[in-house]
């Protein structure tokens, strides 16, 4: 277990090699102050000797001070030192945060669908705060706390021998006591991580989610659920305390044990004449700043444990590899020049259970091809595969006839664009927003995009106009605004190859009569796949697919499909009725497939 310790913690202090001239000077400074320290226990015999024994007048002009400047060279030293040490400690965590905030953009997007948005903030901010006072406290402490006892333990040993080896015959078992009591910790501080993770997920879905809790007026629910959580955290920081605290008192303890005898022997000496008064003193001087570091010691141990369990959990999600990536030797993804191809695509997200089975699908350049059928056909996933938000469990997808996984995913999502239903937007400005897939586009692109998308007339109002901030996932705009900057970003970006996925449900009519206009001006000259539970969004399609249970049951135009009686014309007679079907012409137009 100790060298897997000792393995996890090299590889956190690895991040500190980068600052290895700060971390020189550091340790030079704290050399300074522990040999300061040592010197001026070592000046407490002649004080006494030749100041208050002998009465040496002369000295009481040269130690006095001395012992001013000692300190005051040992105080600047000291700065020093905390202060490189810091440096590094803050610099290193920040970069250990960066790093897995990076990494964590990388992960595919079933790594989080498994995840809680609260565990991920939990691992960044808490874990990361661990690291720090980790990387910070310890190695500070460790090295002058441990140069200091070094320093002291020469004068002690010095000094009286017999009384030191009596003065350290208790760490033995005062190490095994914060052994066990750090052992302890380590799992406590285990347990805290967790539960803090669990309370930041509560927060999160409650801060989110405010309009539902109202909705069913749970205020009084979700605040249990929260005190709970919260009591929860707070029994295991309060043992976390305990065994954190517990050592201290200890130590003191067996030192007072240790100093009871040392006074009783070393008093006894001076008084028949073996030694002198200073000579005793100096020791009792080097002794008493002896036990401070050691306690200090003893609490980097427990830090070092609580550091531990959160490294465990820190380079844990850094050596997660991204299922989806770039392989070797991927190339750049030409632009659109045919089709997309899905070759007998099969999908599972458990690995178990289809999704999608035998998929196979062609959609020419320029082309609208709609996806339709009950809920949980698969539609979303389908389309969930050509931005490779997951990768096919078999057969494949091809643009152009190159196999997507052989291409940088950089340049796939930059020809494909997305407008969904559950629309996101940043707690940002509206150029901000507007902007994210072409942030170098200028204001003149992006109100000719918010122009198109039938969105610059309400941004034109707003108090800020471009720049006003919207709110969290845009909650300053109404649903079809939303939609619309939604729009107004795609058509910035101006993807050859389109995505819309259920873009014009749950707005009212107004709203969508303004959001389907956009979509019209958007489609033009774009390859576009569209899913759509209302049918009248999509009876101009080129071609409509119907899905069930992850299978292609019917493919053609909206008047084929529903001259073929089947489950197209089930869903189409479930909106309009069986008066909504037209008598239809008996000839049919042949459909690629």
């Amino acid at each position: 277990m100790w060298h897997d310790d000792l393995r996890l913690y090299l590889r956190l202090l690895t991040y500190v090699r980068p600052f290895w001239l700060r971390f020189l000077v550091a340790i030079v400074a704290m050399l300074g102050v522990s040999g300061l320290t040592a010197l001026l226990a070592w000046l407490v015999k002649p004080v006494l000797d030749e100041v208050f024994v002998h009465r040496q007048v002369h000295m009481l002009y040269i130690l006095p001070p001395l012992i001013v400047l000692l300190y005051l060279a040992k105080g600047g030293l000291a700065f020093l030192h905390t202060y490189q040490m810091n440096y590094i400690g803050f610099t290193t965590t920040a970069r250990i945060r960066e790093e897995i905030f990076t990494h964590l953009q990388r992960q595919p997007h079933s790594f989080f669908d498994g995840q809680s948005t609260g565990t991920l903030m939990s691992r960044i901010s808490f874990d990361v705060m661990l690291l720090q006072e980790s990387v910070t406290k310890v190695v500070t402490t460790f090295f002058r706390d441990s140069f200091t006892v070094v320093g002291l333990v020469g004068v002690i040993f010095y000094r009286e021998w017999r009384l030191a080896l009596f003065a350290v015959a208790v760490l033995p078992l005062a190490g095994l006591i914060v052994y066990h009591l750090s052992r302890r910790l380590r799992k406590l501080s285990t347990a805290s991580q967790k539960s803090m993770a669990e309370l930041k997920n509560l927060m999160q879905e409650n801060f989110s989610g405010q309009r539902l809790v109202k909705a069913f007026a749970r205020e009084e629910f979700e605040s249990s659920r929260f005190i709970r959580a919260n009591q929860k955290f707070l029994k295991i920081r309060l043992k976390q305390a305990v065994m954190r605290n517990l050592s201290p008192p200890l130590m003191d303890f067996l030192a007072s044990l240790s100093m009871a005898g040392i006074i009783f022997y070393g008093g006894y000496n001076v008084i028949q004449g073996y030694s002198t008064p200073g000579t005793f003193f100096s020791f009792l001087a080097a002794l008493l700043m002896l036990y401070q570091p050691i306690k200090g010691l003893t609490s980097v141990h427990n830090s070092v444990q609580e550091g531990l369990a959160a490294a465990q959990r820190v380079f844990g999600l850094l050596d997660l590899p991204p299922t989806i990536q770039d392989r070797p030797g991927a190339r750049p993804l030409p632009p659109l020049e045919r089709e997309i191809r899905y070759e007998r695509v099969s999908f599972s997200y458990d690995g178990h259970k289809p999704t999608l089975e035998d998929i196979s699908l062609t959609v020419h350049k320029g082309e609208m091809v709609a996806l339709v059928g009950p809920s949980g056909a698969g539609k979303t996933t389908l389309l969930s595969l050509l931005p490779r938000f997951y990768d096919v469990t078999a057969g494949a997808i091809l643009i152009d006839g190159v196999d997507i996984r052989e291409v940088t995913l950089a340049s796939l999502r930059g020809q494909i664009g997305v407008v969904s239903q559950q629309t996101f937007l940043f707690n940002e400005t509206v150029r901000f927003n507007v902007a994210y897939g072409r942030p170098e586009a200028g204001e003149a692109e992006i109100i000719q995009a918010l122009t198109h998308a039938n969105a610059w007339d309400f941004v034109q109002a707003l108090p800020q106009g471009l720049d006003t901030v919207i709110g969290e996932r845009g909650v300053r705009l109404s649903g079809g605004e939303q939609q619309r900057l939604a729009i107004a970003r795609a058509i910035l970006k101006d993807p050859p190859i389109l995505i819309l996925d259920e873009a014009t449900s749950s707005l009212d009519s107004e709203s969508e009569r303004l959001v389907q206009e956009a979509l019209d001006r958007l489609v033009v000259g774009r390859t576009t796949l569209v899913i759509a539970h209302r049918l009248s969004t999509v009876m101009g399609a080129s071609r409509i697919v119907v899905l069930d249970a992850g299978r292609i049951v019917e493919v053609g135009s909206h008047a084929e499909l529903l001259r073929r009686g089947g489950l197209y014309r089930r869903l189409y007679e479930r909106q309009f009725g069986p008066a909504g079907v037209v008598a239809l012409p008996r000839a049919a137009s042949s459909s690629r497939s």
